[in-house]
């Protein structure tokens, strides 16, 4: 009955049987060929309705009907759960492996039916052959339609090492199959719970793509399904073991996730009662037995670039948002240091992208060039191996120097190790583009002071020392490429060459014989590159051309120069040209005979290496052996006597150069098969090479593939150094960003009680509303950084606290102070290993929910008990410094009264001045303020704390500290008393100073500058073109035209409206009237209006010009 019913309601009429009806079913839901679930389908399914249907199942079963049918009761009755479509459980990723093999199979399905129907309408299939049938041509149109076409396809981004890797591990919900920007609402783009862990809540773009494109989280992967999979520690009764299982979104769904951060004590249990947990979208706080799983690391979280901002959890999300995308932007440095402050993920990101050269085994460097490395790997010649075994110990590296990038950046790679050096598997050898021993350096580190300067940083503008600009701080190398295209036009083929019409000798100076410009050249705006001469239309010969005719015999030919020029705004230096042709000529030829000649030098290098590792494992095989023949080469003479024993001493006189090897023989049968083993092996491996550089000869040369119509592109790469400019971007990495709006000489700049002028100056107003402290942060522990000496690493979420910043502030304040007033005792010693103990010290002794601020922070704890002796030590050298300190600040104020008293004495005495009044008074004074005792003195300087420490033991350090800071001009919490470079006066406020991490951004003022006075037109308005690229003008619109109706400049208006825009006419007389010096005729008629005109005529509307009966216009 069931059965009719559903073939009655799939098919109009009754069932003719049972058995059709039944068939009829299986064929609509029970048919592999009518539908397939795939992998995913299936997982999904048994995932949703609690099934367990083998994988490889792919259609549905009558369990899962049942399934389904009980789960739409439950629903209807309001039992159950409908799913989220934003949940990462129900969103997979579709990898481009995936995309391109769609795109074959589509390729794939298109040659079949190809194939069928060639196969249809050729009606003897003796006579068609394989050729005719298949066309490979479908498949390969459709995969470079996909990369060539396809909306996901894009430009990798170069512009440093973290933006490429950012780039390849992007996820996009647009593209074919996905959302539209327009269709895509704000539930999609949120974050989503289910997203930790797998999906970057910060790093997505700011504009109309926000949410709809992200990053990988740190961790993530991608399984075979195509569900982002995070890391996960398990966690058993309570105790967190080190076995990592890897969840999917819908398999965290009912496990309780405790944070990385939780505290555990050592046998790895929690230390608190209450852990506060993840499970779905609740956080609630869960007993350590009831917790499932524990993050591996708090940055599992954020995507790499987002893990790279130090203090990441002191900064607003939508500035750390700025942040991560701003470091992408950043411009490879000449000069690269890496952060002061960095998070410790610096080395894996420098070392996963690839920009570094990592050395593939251990062993010894023998040769190092700008452009390779060669590391022998180490290898025993006594060893029994393969001949020429020696040869595969030599890693080869190849070092890139100014490659160009798809941003114009610049990729060069500087080698670390010098001959000699011994280097371990894995050990990086070579720096690359924004990087610095092996650790991503994005920008540069700078003394930045937080205050005005003379309004010149209003508005989140940047003041710059010249320091900056003079030591190339922020400079960088930018390449960008010139082409050339030779065309074979109607009127006959453009022509390279140095025979330019009209052209100075001294523009053709950097030209060689073919018109094309020297490598090294330094060229600027307007230079020629390549000469290149276009024919011109036939015209009619004047008489003189006639008479030329007759003598010559040829035509002399009616060319124009459309030579390669420098753009405007552009200098530097050719370093490279390549040309490709179709045809055979003198500009080819030295081109390909250059390449060429690249070819057989590598080629005698290689067979050199091969020919010397054979004569190595040759002489080696030769000591001890007695000689059966040895022969001159060349010559039947011998080269030694039958019989002599080849000693050592003997090897060592003897050049195998002037030796047969071909003929060489030893009494001993194993080594003369060793031996000839050994030189056959030299000779196939000499013929590998051979190989090799013949095909590479042959590709150069074979005629290049080029656009349709073009017989030979030149291009030609220049390279400019770019220094820091008024109005380019920077920005630090919290998403402080600011345009450079002043270069200051840094005798003008803040300077330090020491002297020392700041590098930058930023607006303090800039922090308060964008909320991203964390810059704060990391200008004061840039500052310990700097002056104790070491590099801090705070990973987001465990990074820093204000205790131990406070600390460090302290122990950095007294080495400046100690070095800026110039004292005799020293402050304290702090390598790395001491920071270290008194960071996990502070962090192990600190008391919970005290010292929270800088300013409560008491050194007291570094000399309590249960520290180490790291900390203990170093707290009773700060104490002694304090103290000895005091001691020389006393003895300097006590000498300076002796000065003082003996001054005014000698004053006294001096017969030329009449002696005053009160002079006798205050010569006593002066001599009881010399005889006075050290804590007379100290209390007249006003610092009890300093007196106390001398005279008690017992005295707290932490008061003291702050009076000698005082004393030097900081204050403990990472100020100082700044003085005005230009006036000498100090500052109002103390002002907050520190290192900073500040990058060049790609946004360069160099690229955006522009200015035209005449250029092309566009053809049907005859108005000037926009945009620099087109070398275009400036659009002056509705609004500015209202601003000059405003102030009533009605000639300047009409000027902009037509002999400035499109009057044709009326321009060319005005450019010919400032040529000649003559005064300007009137405007004419803006080509616009004419189009205006015939416009309406086109609509049917009868406009003529001219002027009516009444005399109108």
């Amino acid at each position: 009955e069931a059965l009719e019913q559903i073939y009655s309601l799939l098919r109009p009429g009754e069932a003719p049987n049972l058995e059709t009806a039944r068939e009829a079913l299986k064929r609509l839901f029970f048919n592999p060929k009518r539908y397939d679930l795939g992998r995913v389908g299936r997982y999904k399914i048994n995932q949703r309705l609690k099934t367990s249907s083998p994988a490889n199942h792919t259609v549905l079963t009558e369990e899962d009907f049942i399934a389904i049918i009980s789960y739409l009761i439950q629903l209807s009755d309001g039992r159950g759960h409908t799913d989220d479509i934003d949940h990462l459980g129900n969103r997979r990723i579709r990898s481009v492996g995936e995309l391109i093999a769609n795109q074959f199979s589509v390729g794939l399905s298109r040659m079949a039916r190809l194939v069928k129907e060639r196969m249809s309408i050729n009606s003897d299939p003796e006579k068609i052959s394989l050729d005719d049938l298949v066309n490979a041509r479908t498949v390969s149109a459709v995969i470079q339609a996909f990369f060539g076409s396809s909306q996901l396809s894009q430009f990798m981004d170069q512009t440093n090492p973290l933006a490429e890797m950012t780039n390849k591990r992007r996820l996009s919900a647009l593209g074919p199959g996905g959302l539209t920007r327009e269709r895509a609402g704000f539930e999609v783009r949120d974050v989503h719970y289910s997203q930790y862990g797998r999906m970057c809540p910060i790093e997505t773009p700011e504009g109309p793509n926000i949410g709809l494109i992200t990053s990988l989280s740190t961790y993530a992967r991608i399984n075979d399904l195509g569900f982002i999979e995070t890391p996960y520690r398990v966690v058993k009764n309570g105790v967190v073991t080190k076995e990592i299982h890897w969840l999917s979104a819908s398999d965290e769904e009912d496990v309780n996730v405790a944070q990385a951060n939780a505290e555990l004590d050592p046998d790895s249990t929690f230390t608190e009662d209450l852990v506060l947990c993840r499970r779905g979208d609740d956080y609630p706080l869960l007993k350590p037995s009831r917790i499932d799983y524990m993050d591996v690391a708090p940055e599992q979280l954020v995507s790499i670039a987002a893990a790279l901002i130090p203090f990441l959890e002191h900064d607003d999300a939508n500035r750390a948002l700025m942040g991560s995308n701003m470091q992408r932007q950043s411009v490879p440095l000449l000069f690269p240091q890496a952060p002061l402050v960095g998070t410790g993920l610096e080395e894996k990101v420098a070392r996963d992208s690839g920009a570094v050269i990592v050395a593939r085994r251990g062993g010894t460097v023998t040769r190092v060039t700008a452009s390779e490395i060669i590391i022998d790997a180490g290898g025993d010649l006594s060893k029994d191996d393969a001949p020429l075994a020696r040869l595969t110990q030599h890693d080869r590296y190849r070092v890139r120097k100014f490659w160009r990038t798809n941003q114009d950046t610049a990729i060069n790679q500087r080698p670390l190790v010098q001959v000699g050096d011994k280097v371990e598997a894995e050990q990086i050898i070579a720096d690359g583009p924004a990087t610095e021993y092996g650790e991503l350096a994005l920008g540069s580190n700078v003394l930045v002071a937080f205050m005005p300067w003379y309004g010149h940083n209003f508005e989140d503008a940047i003041v710059l020392s010249e320091r900056l600009v003079k030591d190339d701080v922020y400079s960088s190398i930018h390449i960008q490429e010139l082409e050339l295209h030779v065309r074979d036009t109607k009127r006959g083929k453009e022509e390279i060459t140095r025979e330019i019409p009209n052209v100075s000798d001294e523009a053709l100076v950097d030209l060689d014989e073919r018109g094309i410009v020297r490598i090294g050249a330094h060229v600027k705006s307007g230079d020629i590159l390549v000469g290149k001469i276009t024919p011109k239309g036939e015209t009619e010969l004047s008489p003189e051309e006639k008479l030329l005719t007759a003598i010559f015999g040829e035509k002399a030919k009616d060319v124009k120069d459309s030579s390669l020029k420098v753009p405007p705004s552009m200098k530097g230096v050719v370093i490279d040209v390549l040309i490709f042709s179709r045809i055979e000529d003198q500009v080819v030829e030295k081109d390909r005979g250059e390449r060429i000649g690249e070819v057989r030098r590598v080629e005698n290098d290689e067979k050199g290496r091969v020919n010397q590792a054979m004569r190595e494992e040759i002489e080696h095989l030769l000591v001890g052996q007695e000689v059966a023949m040895m022969l001159k080469a060349g010559t039947v003479e011998a080269f030694l006597e039958p019989g002599t024993k080849l000693t050592p001493a003997k090897m060592a006189e003897i050049d195998l150069n002037e030796v047969d090897l071909k003929t060489l023989r030893v009494v001993k049968a194993a080594a003369n098969d060793r031996l000839r083993a050994t030189i056959d092996a030299a000779a196939v491996e000499r013929a590998k090479i051979e190989e090799k550089s013949e095909d590479q000869i042959d590709k150069i040369l074979q005629p290049d593939e080029l656009p349709p119509g073009v017989i030979q592109l030149v291009k030609v790469y220049v390279a400019e150094k770019r220094k820091v400019s008024v109005g380019d971007k920077m920005a630090g990495r919290h998403g402080n960003k600011g345009i450079v709006a002043r270069i200051v000489p840094e005798e003008d700049m803040p300077y330090l009680p020491d002297g020392t002028p700041v590098d930058i100056v930023l607006n303090p107003l800039g922090v308060p509303s964008r909320m991203n402290v964390g810059q704060i942060l990391e200008t004061h522990l840039g500052w310990c950084a700097s002056i104790l000496g070491f590099e801090a690493k705070t990973p987001v979420f465990r990074g820093a606290n204000e205790a131990e910043l406070g600390t460090l502030l302290r122990l950095a304040g007294l080495r400046w102070a100690g070095q800026s007033l110039g004292l005799r005792c020293q402050a304290p010693e702090t390598d790395e290993a001491t920071i270290n103990a008194v960071v996990d010290d502070l962090k192990r002794v600190a008391p919970r929910g005290e010292a929270s601020t800088m300013e409560e922070v008491s050194l007291e704890l570094l000399g309590s008990r249960g520290v180490s002796a790291e900390s203990r030590a170093l707290y009773k050298a700060t104490r002694a410094f304090v103290k000895a300190a005091t001691e020389e600040l006393i003895e300097r104020a006590r000498s300076q009264r002796v000065q003082e008293t003996a001054a005014f004495r000698a004053l006294i005495e001096d017969e030329d001045r009449p002696s005053q009044k009160g002079d006798a008074k205050a010569l006593k004074a002066m001599a009881k303020a010399e005889a006075a005792t050290d804590e007379e003195i100290i209390e007249a300087m006003n610092k009890p704390a300093l007196a106390q420490l001398l005279t008690d033991k017992d005295a707290p350090l932490g008061p003291a500290v702050e009076e000698l800071l005082a004393i030097a001009g900081l204050t403990p919490f990472g100020k100082a008393r700044l003085r005005d470079g230009r006036t000498g006066e100090e500052f109002d406020s103390d002002v907050t100073v520190g290192q900073i991490y500040m990058l060049k951004l790609s946004h360069l003022v160099d690229d955006k500058i522009h200015a035209r006075s005449i250029g092309p037109y566009s053809l049907v308005t005859q108005q000037p073109l926009a945009g620099k690229a087109q070398f275009g003008g400036q659009r002056f619109g509705e609004m500015e035209v209202w601003a000059l109706e405003a102030y009533g400049a009605a000639h300047t208006l009409q000027e902009m409206l037509t002999v400035k825009s499109d009057d044709v006419s009326g321009r060319s007389k005005v450019y010919e009237a400032i040529v000649k010096g003559n005064n300007m005729s009137e405007p004419g008629t803006p080509e616009s209006f004419n189009v205006l005109v015939k416009e309406l005529q086109a609509l049917g509307l009868k406009v003529v010009l001219g002027t009516t009966p009444d005399g109108d216009e």
